[in-house]
């Protein structure tokens, strides 16, 4: 375990007035230490490393993967933001991944500080450049607790973004016909 977080950790929780001992925090330092590396275990690591095997199928159509559960830090206050990402794609000459390898590299990319608007675009640019795939589209929905528990907005409140590349750049014919295929009308449970 990385030792000078541990002590950061400790140092900083007492410079906030917490007396650890007195209030059975001893170890609050390292399973703090333990949880963010965790966290941020996406941080540094390539997104080609999620894809392996691509296979070439022969599909020209539109792959959608709908809900895939993320979650992630905002990089100005540290706490959490979740909810869920939809993706699509339009495969190159048919090759397509395996669909839980989309669900690795959300999980990748949100393993690091981020902004929201960010990941959406990470994904995207992902999908854009390692399937060479002829159009993506990503949208998040996704609570913020920094707002939240600040009390700039209710609890539930959600943030949608979006991004596309290719043939299914945000307003385009193709986008539209996506959201009506992903049942839009639908309510999306965060």
């Amino acid at each position: 375990m990385n030792e000078q977080a541990i002590r950061a950790c400790r140092e900083f929780l007492t410079a906030l007035g917490l007396d650890l001992q007195k209030m059975d925090m001893e170890r609050t330092p390292e399973r703090v230490t333990a949880l963010y590396e965790t966290l941020f275990a996406g941080v540094g690591r390539d997104t080609r490393s999620v894809w392996g095997e691509v296979f070439s199928s022969g599909y020209t159509g539109t792959v959608m993967v709908r809900r895939l559960r993320f979650y992630s830090l905002c990089e100005h206050h540290l706490l959490p933001f979740f909810g869920t990402a939809d993706i699509a794609y339009v495969p190159h000459e048919g090759q397509v991944a395996g669909l839980s390898k989309l669900e690795a590299l959300v999980k990748l990319l949100s393993r690091r500080p981020q902004l929201q608007e960010r990941l959406t675009e990470d994904i995207a640019a992902a999908i854009a450049r390692d399937l060479a795939a002829d159009g993506v589209w990503v949208r998040l929905q996704a609570e913020h607790l920094c707002m939240t528990m600040k009390g700039e907005s209710a609890a539930g409140t959600r943030i949608t973004t979006v991004a596309g590349r290719g043939a299914l750049v945000p307003g385009s014919e193709e986008e539209a016909r996506i959201l009506v295929r992903m049942g839009e009308t639908d309510e999306t449970k965060v």
